[in-house]
């Protein structure tokens, strides 16, 4: 079967939706029949351009900002077209050349102008105005990051993905959160998958000892992941006289404002901003950290940095919101958004009780391991596409 997959963002950029897309990529091309030929010939097609990085190293073919021309006749010649979020091009090009289509929701791009059901002036989770038909508060919502025009666009889009998504052949939410969130026809829930780094279900590969004071936070610097309230909550602890280090790990545009904050609370020697890292140096600094905070004040679809770090074996303290909610569950502590004083409590617990850290990382290491399995989230896919390109011929 040819397949294309169309994902507007991947690697070298970095983030959640590149990182599923390569994974599942990789799984699919990996998939033989009886005799041993590859089930599914694979493009990938994105319009991140390449820089230094080499495509040569994956198993199947990238293509980086095709034109118009090229991206036709693309989709002309494949069996199926998964879209990665509902980017419009894509969306508009399938509905002509009436291709199955697969679209699968990493954010809220079908039913919410922004993408994020985030409310930007109040910085708080949208109840759903787009939904409700309340597209004047969408308006507002949107200008407050960019003017009118441009707010107005993000609301006719939305209008386009979300009449583009009700008519595709079938829709994956990564969470049952996003589906119910969502309630678009032809819905699946494939959850997001991830490798064993230790295979064959091994012991975690956290350090035997663990620094019940340092904290560290990972991901992107933007206002919607809650990091402000981490920093509240560091202050609130600091004045209880309690001894605690935080890491900041991440980049983003928010960082100059979190910058700014340390500095307005005092936690210039409590508080590290790393920025970006990843591999050997991103391990160095996690080693024997007690917990990976996560407090997001958005719905998370997902929440692949929570599964990446409790597949490892370590705690993860998360806002109980959306699909990072549902993730963690009981196998971690969890916090309302936007509490800090929720998310101080949590972090003082772990500072008080010396076996949680590693206790409840061993709970989600297996939660994890019991219920997001790699390749029943590739056989998943793999079933979905074969079924809407045989009811495409039939």
């Amino acid at each position: 079967m040819k397949l294309l997959i169309y994902s507007h963002f991947f690697a070298p950029s970095v983030g959640g939706v590149e990182t599923v897309v390569l994974s599942l990529a990789r799984g699919l091309v990996g998939l033989r029949d009886m005799g041993g030929t590859r089930q599914f010939d694979i493009t990938l097609v994105t319009q991140t351009p390449s820089g230094d990085y080499e495509d040569s190293v994956h198993p199947f073919r990238v293509i980086r900002k095709p034109g118009f021309p090229q991206l036709w006749q693309l989709i002309r010649k494949s069996d199926v077209l998964h879209v990665a979020g509902p980017a419009l091009a894509p969306l508009i090009l399938a509905w002509l050349l009436r291709k199955p289509l697969v679209i699968e929701h990493h954010g809220y791009q079908a039913t919410c102008p922004n993408g994020l059901l985030f409310q930007h002036p109040s910085e708080t989770v949208c109840i759903g105005h787009f939904a409700a038909g309340n597209y004047l508060e969408c308006m507002k919502c949107n200008k407050r990051n960019g003017s009118t025009i441009s707010s107005c666009w993000l609301l006719a889009s939305a209008f386009f993905r979300n009449f583009a998504s009700r008519g595709a052949a079938a829709n994956i939410a990564p969470s049952h959160h996003v589906a119910a969130r969502q309630m678009l026809p032809r819905t699946r829930v494939i959850l997001h998958g991830v490798e064993d780094p230790v295979g064959e279900r091994g012991a975690p590969p956290v350090p035997a000892m663990i620094n019940q004071k340092v904290f560290a936070y990972l991901g992107r610097l933007v206002p919607e992941k809650g990091v402000s309230v981490l920093l509240e909550a560091t202050r609130l602890l600091c004045n209880e006289g309690r001894e605690v280090q935080v890491v900041l790990i991440g980049d983003g545009p928010d960082r100059p404002r979190l910058e700014n904050q340390v500095v307005s609370l005092g936690l210039e020697k409590k508080v590290r901003l790393t920025g970006f890292l990843s591999g050997v140096n991103l391990d160095q600094v996690l080693r024997g950290v007690a917990a990976i905070v996560l407090p997001t004040a958005m719905e998370e679809t997902a929440g692949l940095a929570a599964m990446e770090q409790m597949v490892r074996g370590r705690l993860v303290i998360a806002s109980a919101a959306g699909g990072l909610g549902e993730i963690v569950g009981d196998a971690g502590l969890t916090l309302s958004p936007g509490d800090p004083r929720g998310l101080a409590n949590a972090m003082k617990r772990v500072l008080d009780e010396p076996d949680l850290s590693s206790s409840l990382g061993t709970v989600g290491r297996q939660r994890i391991l019991q219920s997001f399995s790699y390749w029943s989230m590739i056989a998943a896919h793999a079933c979905i596409y074969r079924e809407v390109c045989a009811a495409a011929k039939a």
